[in-house]
């Protein structure tokens, strides 16, 4: 049973379980996680509810059975009234309990903020005007060379550009540090892979030459141990090689890609870059439209939504993180930063985000935007032929997420045909 009010921009949920009810939940609680517990005398997973309770204490599925109920009672109530939006996760406040009289708890909750939206139209945003000119189509080309260099070795001093096989052993006062020694590690020369001042100091070393190499770390050094000490690394060249970059040629040209020629291949290439600098125009243009808009708008959103955002941005950072096997706070002291400044700067993300949602949804419901199957069947076709299988073909395949996707792809492409209609 529940009671709500509404005062301003909360909502709050008086919720009561009666103690027939309450009791009923504290079985079903004992059900799911009798097995936990070791009681002398009873097998895991027989212990009576009674016994665990004396055992571990009168409470000890109290809480368990509290959360469960309050989510069913929030949930119930929200399925029965569609018109109340929260915009967070309610606080949750227990009133009264007695084992006769059962739960009586209030839910509080701030409620989805009201969006004023700016103006649609006379948007200042243009597109920027897409040119690629022969220095672009130079660079890619040097980048074809990169891809083909053949390294040669040498017997002479080495120099920018040369790859140096080292052994290096660093110290500080005399002393060896963590991470200060390597062995047979390729440094190109001219890279700035290391502090600033080393690879200058390699540069006129023979293979076989030892040298004591002085540098200081940086203040802002990942390492905070290290930041602003100087440091000797004793360096042993075991091996110069310089790069031998081919000449792009017709013959050249024919022999590693499709293309007969050289002039073909530049063509192709100035094509490409053409199709990704038109992409990135249209895509920043597309963001500029947003921006404009959302800059416009207005929208008072409760910190207790931000507050949940960010922590959801931040869990989804420090899942990314863990796949490069590297926690946050490793992140934070290679980046020089602090707990502090990351979570000041992921609740400001976390509005900007917001807002930007918040605006979307707006207009999607006060221009009445919709997505038709005719929509989806045209978007589908749309990736089947990018990935060159049938529409049947990916029919059979495709997901719910992968319809959301094409979905949410959908309405953003008729808000930006409508924001650049209007512009």
């Amino acid at each position: 049973m529940y009671n709500y009010t509404q005062k301003e921009k909360q909502g709050v949920l008086k919720v009561k379980i009666s103690a027939e009810e309450w009791e009923k939940a504290l079985d079903r609680t004992y059900e799911k996680n009798k097995g936990k517990y070791n009681v002398q005398g009873f097998r895991k997973g027989k212990v009576p509810r009674k016994v665990i309770e004396k055992t571990y204490g009168d409470t000890v599925f109290f809480e368990d059975t509290f959360n469960d109920m309050i989510g069913q009672e929030f949930s119930k109530f929200l399925s029965e009234n569609h018109d109340v939006k929260p915009a967070a996760m309610p606080e949750v406040s227990m009133d009264n309990y007695t084992a006769d009289k059962g739960v009586e708890a209030t839910l509080t909750f701030d409620l989805m903020p009201e969006v004023k939206l700016g103006a649609l139209t006379a948007l200042k945003a243009k597109k920027a005007t897409v040119k690629v000119d022969a220095k672009q189509v130079e660079s890619e080309l040097q980048k074809l060379k990169e891809s083909h260099v053949r390294y040669i070795e040498k017997n002479k001093a080495c120099q920018n550009g040369d790859i140096a096989t080292i052994d290096f052993v660093g110290s500080i006062d005399g002393k060896k540090f963590e991470g200060g020694t390597g062995e047979n590690y390729r440094l190109e020369l001219g890279s700035h892979t290391f502090i600033d001042g080393f690879e200058d100091q390699v540069v006129g070393m023979k293979v076989g030459d030892k040298k004591d190499v002085n540098v200081t770390f940086p203040e802002n050094y990942g390492e905070t141990s290290l930041q602003g000490k100087p440091a000797v690394f004793a360096v042993t060249v075991k091996k110069v090689e310089e790069k031998e970059l081919p000449v792009i040629d017709d013959k050249f040209i024919s022999d590693t890609t499709e293309f007969e020629n050289l002039e073909e291949y530049k063509k192709s290439v100035k094509e490409k870059l053409v199709e990704e600098a038109e992409r990135k125009a249209n895509y920043d243009y597309e963001t500029a439209l947003v921006d404009e808009v959302v800059a416009a708008s207005s929208v008072e959103i409760p910190h207790a939504m931000i507050h949940e955002e960010a922590h959801h941005m931040m869990h989804e950072f420090e899942h990314r993180l863990s796949h490069q096997n590297m926690t946050l706070e490793t992140y934070l002291q290679y980046t020089g930063s602090t707990m502090e400044a990351f979570h000041a700067n992921a609740e400001k993300d976390a509005e900007k985000t917001l807002k930007t949602r918040l605006v979307l949804q707006k207009i999607i419901a006060d221009k009445n935007i919709k997505v038709e199957q005719a929509d989806i069947d045209a978007k589908m076709a749309e990736y089947a032929k990018q990935y060159g299988v049938s529409v049947e073909e990916m029919q059979k395949n495709i997901s719910r997420e992968d319809v959301s996707y094409f979905e949410n792809e959908i309405l953003m492409e008729k808000i930006f045909a409508l924001l650049k209609q209007a512009n």
